[in-house]
């Protein structure tokens, strides 16, 4: 297993085809299968009042295959917040202790940039990843919303 920063330039087809080959998150958030502008908003997209450029774009790769992404940023919900934006692994990659050592890596990034809590937001839909997401350490934080399509958040935070 390798985790290393993806490119823009170098890594959107591979980030465009993970997502063809893992659309289940895609079509239960977004209601729609991912196509390329959602590879290219990988790299773009962040929580609000986050820099795009001080952002972490993930890939984990098994055996060269991208088997998994994370977007982790810096500065939401308030300035000096650690937030983890996705973590997607594709369904090859899933109940083998991956998401594991993929979330300390992520973990490890942001205790290295001084951060003591991570936070993130987790579909009340996705039953899976919010097993998964309390499986390690994530606790609600009391806050719930919606998101673009009206389908409810709960934030979630960790103490590193």
């Amino acid at each position: 297993m390798l985790i290393r920063d993806l490119d823009p330039v170098a890594d959107l087809s591979r980030v465009h085809d993970f997502y063809q080959s893992a659309p289940d998150y895609w079509l239960m958030a977004d209601r729609a299968a991912p196509d390329l502008a959602k590879a290219r908003a990988f790299f773009t997209d962040t929580p609000p009042g986050c820099d795009p450029r001080q952002s972490q774009r993930l890939g984990l790769f098994q055996a060269d295959r991208l088997s998994g992404v994370a977007e982790l940023s810096f500065g939401f919900p308030k300035a000096g917040d650690a937030y983890l934006g996705l973590l997607m692994l594709g369904p090859w990659a899933r109940n083998a202790g991956v998401g594991a050592a993929f979330l300390a890596h992520i973990e490890a990034i942001a205790c290295a940039a001084g951060h003591d809590e991570i936070y993130l937001a987790v579909l009340d839909m996705n039953v899976a990843g919010r097993r998964f997401w309390h499986r390690e350490g994530f606790r609600p934080t009391g806050v719930v919303g919606r998101d673009a399509h009206g389908q409810g958040l709960t934030r979630l935070s960790k103490q590193l």
